[in-house]
C-alpha cells in the first residue's frame, strides 16, 4: 500500500467513530460524507485527526481554513491533531503542541496511511 491521507473522528476515550481515506500522499480533499459525519456526531466527537505521511509536522493552509470552518460549524472547541512520521501535533483552544504520548489510534492512522511509526 501507498502513503494517503487519512481522516479520523475521534470521541470520548480515544474511541474511533468515523474514518475515511484519500487516494493522494498529500491531500484529503473535502468531502459530503466527513461533513455529514461530523454533524452526526457532533454531541460526542473530540478529535478530528488526520495524517501527513510524508510530511510536515504541521497544519496546511487548507487545514487552518477546513478548522475554522468545523469550529464554525460546531459552535464549541473540539481538539485538532495532524500525525506525521516524527509525531503528532495537536491543536487545542488555539494553541499547538507536540503530544508527548500518542493515544492508541496514531497506530491505525499511521498504519493506514502506509507510514512507518514514530
Amino acid at each position: 500500500m501507498g502513503h494517503r491521507e487519512v481522516c479520523l473522528l475521534i470521541g470520548r476515550d480515544g474511541e474511533v467513530l468515523w474514518s475515511d481515506a484519500s487516494d493522494s500522499a498529500v491531500a484529503l480533499p473535502d468531502s459530503r460524507a466527513r461533513w455529514e459525519a461530523v454533524w452526526r456526531l457532533r454531541g460526542e466527537l473530540e478529535e478530528i485527526a488526520h495524517s501527513h505521511p510524508l510530511g510536515p509536522l504541521g497544519f496546511s493552509p487548507e487545514d487552518e481554513t477546513t478548522m475554522e470552518a468545523l469550529l464554525l460549524a460546531l459552535g464549541r472547541p473540539v481538539r485538532f491533531s495532524v500525525v506525521a512520521p516524527e509525531g503528532t501535533l495537536v491543536r487545542e483552544q488555539g494553541q499547538d503542541r507536540l503530544r508527548a504520548e500518542e493515544p492508541a489510534w496514531t497506530a491505525e492512522l499511521r498504519a493506514r496511511s502506509g507510514m512507518a511509526t514514530a
